[in-house]
């Protein structure tokens, strides 16, 4: 079996001076909340490039540990309030917001093809807070790499990638390729595309792609 690794897609940062277009005042906000490293990234450079200086007692909100851990690479971590979710979902991480939502001011840095969940539960709850777009997701030009090569199967980890997918071949034609996806959001895009989605990860018994790729693969040369 040959794998190969071609990102559809690549994240840059909005500039500083592009940021500032959006006058949002990021000094204005107690609380920031971190979905990915690369909001994490992307925001303490936005803050160097503007030269801005966070206060001490600014929370942050992450939705796993690991991104919690991360910030220890921008924040003296046990001087600073860092809260995480249990379990790496959506849900949990909201259930921790929910105990300080009446106190804090939320920001929200995010790409431009963020998931609009959490920006709508602030709404429904009455929250203040405010979204910062640091971030793009732009596709990457794949053209040559899928002329080249048929490949058995394509899978795709976000939804931007299913975009780059058909910027780069507007005609793409699924027929015997396998399409797998991780994540609902990537599963809900690859079956609004048109695609037959024949692997869906995570799953109970396969949590992660590589899981899933290996019980897919087991259970075909079975057949």
């Amino acid at each position: 079996m040959k794998l190969d690794f071609h990102p559809f897609i690549r994240v840059e940062g909005v500039p500083g001076k592009e940021f500032r277009k959006q006058k949002v005042d990021i000094l204005n906000y107690s609380a920031v909340i971190f979905t990915s490293r690369n909001s994490v990234d992307h925001f303490f450079r936005v803050c160097e490039e503007l030269k801005l200086k966070v206060s001490q007692d600014c929370k942050y909100f992450c939705i796993t540990e690991a991104v919690a851990l991360y910030l220890q690479k921008f924040i003296l971590y046990r001087k600073r309030k860092v809260f995480f979710g249990a379990d790496g979902t959506t849900k949990s991480l909201l259930d921790v917001m929910n105990k300080h939502r009446e106190n804090e001011k939320f920001l929200f840095p995010s790409s431009d093809s963020q998931k609009k969940d959490i920006e709508e539960w602030m709404k429904a709850n009455k929250c203040e807070y405010a979204t910062a777009s640091l971030y793009k997701t732009v596709s990457n030009d794949v053209k040559d790499v899928l002329a080249a090569t048929s490949y058995d199967m394509i899978v795709f980890f976000s939804p931007s990638g299913v975009k780059s997918l058909f910027e780069n071949m507007p005609k793409f034609k699924q027929n015997g390729t396998a399409i797998g996806a991780f994540g609902p959001t990537t599963s809900a895009a690859v079956e609004e595309a048109g695609l037959r989605l024949d692997l869906k990860a995570p799953a109970p018994q396969a949590p992660s792609m590589v899981a899933a790729l290996e019980k897919y693969l087991s259970e075909r040369g079975k057949k």
